[in-house]
């Protein structure tokens, strides 16, 4: 058997997949000719006539089948190698491996999967004498709802991806001869080329410290003349050791071919977020429902923001607006304002607000204090329900097994996104930090997910609390290695290229991916394509909270029970017109908790306004003479 194995290898080309082999077995293409010249039809009449013999002599039958057999041609080994393979006729073993794009799906599919839900309601049998409910269809009041076409996507790489073989064997003589330069020998090397990073995994010999050429990270980027060098030793799951070298002519990731792949047309994520392709050409998808939260970080120009258009661009070409709702957090006003026109469709706001996208920075404090009051409203659903989680509890309501009369109600998944989140730790502070981190910690079973996006990540932004409670981070190109430890707690984000490249971590693996780009118009498009279409009546209301100055007082502050500096301390504060707590504490030497009654007690007097922030309060009474007559008022 090993030499009808032998045989088979000698005569027809195959991968280089036998270490043991002397010489390197070279995968080669000849496209003149035909599969049925280069298979030796010696081979199959050896192979089946070594398994005649455990058969009579009398037997006729498999001496036809083996002529037939024998004719035919072997599927097998016409396609041993995927047609992708470029390989040189070199005799140094070099492999360069071009993967190919996914095979995208027709672009009427997202509009033919509505068609089974309406046959299904059509061709429903029920029994006339007994009533039996419908199941609840969370989509019925929107059934007409089209999602976005794949035509508002602009297409950028109409024709296949032209390798420059000339490029990749440069690349692989100096990394040879750097590594030979300092006395570290390889046994193999293979080229992956993708988008804009081209990764070359080579074996080194028996007894070459890893920790050597790690070292060598520098002196690999001076040989090669190129940024964005890394070097992965070893490679997750593999024995080889990874180099990452930038292409000299990257390519760019539409948002098209990642939305119109088969892999995100297929997916059955709860929130399907594509953000682009992986250094193999796969399209990346996560669940931003097991995630359960993400933390993206980048220096300005980077790519952030058209990766968050991303994530939010994925969602609306997957989720219906009866399924998930958005809030849009965006305190420089611009980026998320295209977003307006799908406002009746999928995005979330407080009541009586007239603006669904919050740029104001006390409209954030009391949109993250009421997104924590609907957490806590959503699991007390889930306790009546004896559920633990929204799908669950979403899948008894559809069946009709919870009463809408006690409360319950279909709850949609609810996605937060801010924009500039260290501008908001800045203004607000611990009033934006701490609703943040109840919502993280557990609002992930009730199918709230947050997504924080700043350009600053140091220390005092992304904090402890924040980091332990968002396990997925997204890493564009960073300034420093400190800055690529706060995000990923690991170096490399400040090696990347820009422009999209990023580092994607869940967990100990770190992901470089090239993001898909969105452009503004394509947004606008989209938009305008789903605000035309038929809407509720209003965005999905958020739950009315009391503001964050007054949670430490349930009831109404009693005038009659003033504090005896609360003459003295109005007086004060007319003054110098400025109602900060700061000032009674310092010129009355007291705490900040007496500080705080007391400014709590001249808001109610009216004699200032409400907090906002981390400024002062606005002080309503202009001269003494008023003051006074208020104070007499009072006695």
């Amino acid at each position: 058997m090993h030499k009808i194995q032998e045989t088979l290898i000698n005569s027809k080309p195959t991968f280089n997949g036998n270490k043991e082999s002397e010489t390197p077995i070279k995968l080669e293409f000849d496209e003149k000719k035909e599969p049925e010249e280069e298979a030796k039809p010696g081979i199959l009449k050896k192979l089946f006539s070594f398994k005649k013999t455990n058969k009579p002599e009398t037997e006729t039958e498999p001496e036809d089948i083996l002529q037939n057999r024998e004719e035919a041609p072997a599927p097998v080994m016409q396609h041993t190698a995927p047609p992708i393979r470029k390989k040189e006729p070199a005799n140094d073993g070099f492999e360069v491996f071009v993967p190919k794009d996914e095979i995208q799906v027709a672009e009427n599919k997202t509009e033919e999967k509505a068609s089974p839900l309406a046959e299904s309601d059509t061709n429903e049998e029920t029994d006339p004498d007994v009533e039996i409910l419908e199941d609840y269809d969370p989509k019925k009041d929107l059934s007409s709802f089209a999602f976005p076409t794949m035509d508002l996507l602009k297409v950028y790489n109409t024709g296949n991806r032209q390798v420059d073989m000339q490029e990749q064997n440069e690349n692989k003589d100096k990394i040879i001869r750097t590594l030979r330069n300092y006395g570290i020998e390889i046994t193999s090397i293979k080229a992956t080329v993708g988008p804009t990073i081209t990764l070359y995994e080579i074996v080194p010999q028996a007894g070459v410290r890893i920790s050597r050429i790690r070292n060598l990270e520098d002196d690999i980027a001076l040989s090669l003349s190129a940024l964005g060098i890394r070097i992965i030793a070893p490679m997750p799951g593999k024995g080889t050791i990874g180099i990452e070298v930038p292409n000299k002519e990257p390519q760019i990731v539409s948002m098209q071919s990642v939305i119109a792949s088969v892999k995100f047309q297929e997916c059955t994520y709860d929130l399907p977020v594509a953000l682009g392709k992986t250094i193999t050409n796969e399209v990346f998808i996560f669940d931003l429902a097991k995630m359960p939260h993400l933390l993206v970080a980048g220096a300005t120009g980077q790519g952030k923001s058209v990766g968050l258009n991303a994530i939010i661009t994925s969602l609306l070409y997957k989720k219906h607006p009866s399924e998930m709702k958005m809030v849009l957090i965006d305190p420089k006003m611009v980026e998320f304002n295209i977003y307006s026109t799908i406002e009746k469709h999928y995005l979330a706001k407080l009541p009586d607000e007239e603006k669904a996208i919050i740029t104001d920075v006390t409209k954030v404090t009391q949109t993250l204090n009421s997104l924590t009051k609907e957490m806590d409203d959503r699991y007390e659903l889930l306790m009546r329900a004896h559920v633990r989680a929204i799908k669950e509890y979403n899948e008894k309501f559809i069946k009709r097994k919870l009463n809408p009369k006690n409360g319950h109600r279909y709850l949609p998944y609810i996605v937060v996104v801010i924009d500039e989140f260290g501008d908001l730790i800045m203004t607000a502070g611990k009033e934006i930090e701490m609703p943040i981190a109840r919502i993280a910690q557990k609002a992930r079973a009730v199918g709230m997910h947050m997504v924080i996006a700043t350009q600053r990540p140091t220390t005092n932004i992304i904090t402890g609390t924040i980091k332990a409670n968002f396990p997925a981070r997204m890493a564009f190109r960073v300034t420093s290695q400190i800055d690529s430890r706060t995000i990923l707690d690991a170096t490399g984000a400040n090696q990347l290229i820009g422009r999209g490249d990023m580092l994607f971590s869940q967990g100990s693996n770190l992901i470089r991916i090239q993001c898909a780009f969105v452009d503004t118009p394509e947004i606008e498009d989209i938009s305008q394509y789903i605000g035309k279409q038929r809407g509720y009546e209003s965005a999905f209301a958020l739950p009315e909270v009391v503001s964050a100055d007054s949670e430490d007082k349930p009831g109404a502050v009693d005038l009659n029970e003033r504090d005896t500096l609360f003459d003295e301390a109005a007086r004060l504060i007319v003054i110098h017109q400025q109602g900060s707590t700061s000032l009674i504490q310092r010129k009355f030497s007291i705490g900040y908790n007496r500080a705080g009654r007391l400014m709590d007690q001249l808001e109610t007097a009216g004699i200032v306004g409400p907090a906002q922030g981390s400024k002062p309060r606005d002080v309503y009474i202009s001269d003494e003479y008023s003051l006074e007559k208020l104070l007499d008022s009072l006695r």
